[in-house]
């Protein structure tokens, strides 16, 4: 009879097996890679792990739905989309995530966000499970009408599989909360229940007072818990961030409010560079532009006089004190990185979901520079969808003072997580390693006391 230990394969088999079963899925495979990487030496004297396979179970989603989305645009023109829900795992809770509506959608992309989530989920340490969503819909120059059109065809597709107890999406990149009120409407019409299936609603039906802001203040909060560890702190540093969104905004409001000063944002078409500091007025300005015009970063400039656009280019060459990348995966690459690390830039946050390469993540650790993966940094945007669901469960509302503290102590806790797991000789903390074995422990755990299912 085969021992443990000759079931035991080594990293690069296991890689091997990952991409073989998952051609061409070339976001999924980075992100099963750079777990796995930690996991592997954490799992070697292990022998429960490699016996029930924990790690191969996790990288296969549990179940992944896709389905045709038909609609009809204002010139009656019938469209036809994709629509996705990936349900990766469901070991601690719900299949917790969000939708994302845009061209890059993809089964890769979701399939490595909903990986993502699993770990990122674990780290809170609420009781949900790793999921997400979403469709190559572009809502962008889209009516109110056809976006509207498009959600409830949308929903009509996928509230067979999701519910409070089962599977809870949120908002993404391209839902946020006009998507969501469309979404969570049909879904009260289609099965006639008001239940909390969807998180990041309106305060008005249900919603968390914090959650516009959870994931952007989490950020900064994981941020100066890193750097008050370093002996640092928020105040007097510069920031540069990318994104215009809700992310982004609202990280460069509390940098602001934490006496720092944020430099850039931007979006896909370029960003925007403002030596004065974008203040909390200019952001206002921005939230504006965004959500009610629709409008393009470049625009900044015609307001704000001493700011300048840079069309097609990433902030990455700004000099600064802190970075956060909160606009979407893989935009900040090695050069990049490098480019940060010669201007002396001392911490990394991520706001968005796996936005440096792997590459450049090793630039930043050689240069022991303070980083901050975003399963790890941005985890407060769904703490605080969390918390939505126990209120929608218990039928109350808690204020937005209760939810700034509780999410206070969420991210202090994810970063002690992080450094009991991470840390290494002479002080050092590898955040990155910290992030993946505390997520993995606690889902392995779960998985380990349910038997082989």
């Amino acid at each position: 009879m085969a021992s443990v230990y000759d079931r035991q394969v080594d990293f690069d088999t296991f890689m091997e097996g990952v991409e073989k079963r998952n051609p061409g899925q070339d976001e999924f495979v980075q992100a099963v890679r750079e777990v796995a990487a930690d996991v592997f030496p954490f799992i070697e004297d292990k022998p429960e792990y490699h016996e029930a396979q924990i790690l191969r179970r996790i990288a296969e989603p549990d179940r992944i739905v896709s389905f045709r989305v038909c609609w009809e645009d204002d010139d009656n023109n019938v469209r036809v989309e994709r629509g996705w829900r990936v349900q990766n795992n469901n070991a601690i809770g719900p299949y917790k995530g969000g939708i994302r509506f845009h061209p890059t959608v993809n089964e890769s992309v979701l399939k490595f966000l909903a990986f993502e989530q699993t770990f990122k989920n674990s780290l809170t340490g609420l009781p949900m499970g790793g999921g997400k969503g979403g469709s190559n819909f572009n809502p962008r120059g889209k009516s109110d009408n056809e976006v509207m059109r498009f959600c409830q065809s949308f929903m009509t597709e996928l509230y067979r599989h999701i519910g409070p107890h089962t599977d809870v999406p949120a908002g993404d990149i391209g839902v946020g909360s006009r998507e969501i009120g469309y979404l969570f409407g049909q879904y009260k019409r289609l099965t006639g229940r008001w239940e909390g299936v969807l998180t990041g609603k309106g305060c008005e039906y249900g919603g968390s007072a914090m959650r516009p802001e959870a994931t952007g203040y989490g950020a900064v909060y994981f941020l100066r818990n890193m750097l008050t560890r370093s002996e640092h702190d928020v105040e007097g540093k510069t920031a540069v961030i990318s994104g215009a969104g809700n992310v982004a905004t609202h990280a460069a409001k509390k940098i602001n409010a934490l006496g720092g000063k944020v430099l850039t944002l931007s979006d896909s078409d370029g960003f925007v560079h403002d030596p004065d500091g974008i203040d909390q007025d200019k952001i206002a300005w921005v939230r504006e532009l965004k959500n009610e015009r629709r409008g393009r970063i470049s625009e900044y400039v015609e307001e704000f006089t001493g700011a300048t656009y840079h069309e097609g280019k990433r902030p990455w060459h700004v000099e600064c004190d802190v970075a956060m990348p909160c606009a979407t995966q893989n935009e900040l690459e090695a050069d990049e990185a490098r480019a940060l690390v010669d201007n002396g830039v001392m911490a990394v946050c991520e706001g968005a979901n796996m936005p440096t390469t792997k590459n450049g993540v090793d630039v930043f650790h050689e240069a022991d520079v303070l980083y901050a993966p975003g399963k790890a940094a941005n985890a407060g945007g769904v703490a605080v969808s969390g918390l939505e669901m126990s209120q929608n469960a218990e039928r109350v509302s808690w204020n937005r003072e209760k939810l700034d503290d509780m999410l206070l102590d969420l991210m202090s806790d994810i970063h002690d997580k992080c450094v009991d797991r991470g840390a290494g000789s002479r002080g050092r903390v590898n955040y990155v390693k910290g992030a993946n074995i505390a997520g993995f422990e606690r889902v392995a755990g779960a998985m380990l006391a349910f038997g082989v299912m």
